[in-house]
């Protein structure tokens, strides 16, 4: 993925509190050579703390089998997508018409080592924490290996903890444009209103103002010999 200094994140943070809220992608996994990779869509739990992500998958999938030796995965989490037209894009000094279309998004690539969790106790556990992520409420019986009514179905599943080795996210808002232009774009995703233009515009509005924030001013340096 080509991150141009523009599309880059401001920092930490503005990538984890982005992946807070997008838990949903899809995990790549080699294939054997001469072989296409396998692409797995799946719910997972990323947890900053441990730097890891947690899932499961049914014990029949395929992917089992492409991770034996060849444990390094990529995690993909794309959204807050939206097509921008090419007008919407021209300079002040161009014709609307010379204005090149785009795409906006947001993603976050994981490149992972798996460790594939077969105990069952560590299992329950694992699936437990994903519990909490996606149920912060409750309402669900705690998962206890051996017990009812969850632990006689670990057996049909297999745990995957991902530890993350290294992060690459870009958030692709028109970083490069002009103030004005990227203010038009926002009053035109408005307008417009289609389905993902408002998480889009979220986005651009959030690193915009955060790129014409002023910086804060030095302090000043006590005169010599004071």
């Amino acid at each position: 993925m080509l991150i141009h200094p523009w599309d880059a994140p401001t920092d930490d943070a503005e990538w984890q509190d982005w992946l807070a809220a997008h838990d949903f992608g899809q995990l790549a996994v080699n294939g054997s050579p001469g072989e296409a990779p396998l692409l797995q869509p799946l719910h997972f739990a990323y947890d900053p703390a441990c730097n890891e992500a947690v899932t499961h998958l049914a014990r029949p999938n395929p992917i089992w089998r492409a991770l034996e030796g060849r444990p390094t995965v990529l995690l993909s989490v794309v959204d807050d997508y939206a097509f921008i037209p090419g007008p919407w894009q021209a300079t002040e000094d161009q014709p609307p018409e010379h204005g090149a279309p785009t795409s906006f998004y947001a993603a976050v690539q994981l490149t992972c080592t798996a460790h594939v969790v077969d105990d069952p106790e560590a299992k329950a556990a694992l699936l437990q924490r994903q519990t909490d992520h996606f149920q912060p409420e409750g309402g669900t019986a705690p998962v206890a290996a051996g017990e009812a009514p969850f632990g006689r179905l670990l057996s049909g599943i297999r745990g995957l903890r991902l530890e993350v080795r290294e992060v690459r996210a870009k958030f692709k808002y028109a970083g490069k444009r002009s103030e004005a232009v990227q203010r038009r774009i926002s009053e035109r995703l408005a307008e417009r209103d289609a389905p993902g233009d408002a998480a889009a515009r979220i986005n651009q509005q959030r690193r915009l103002a955060a790129a014409t924030m002023p910086m804060p001013r030095s302090a000043p340096r006590p005169a010599s010999g004071s």
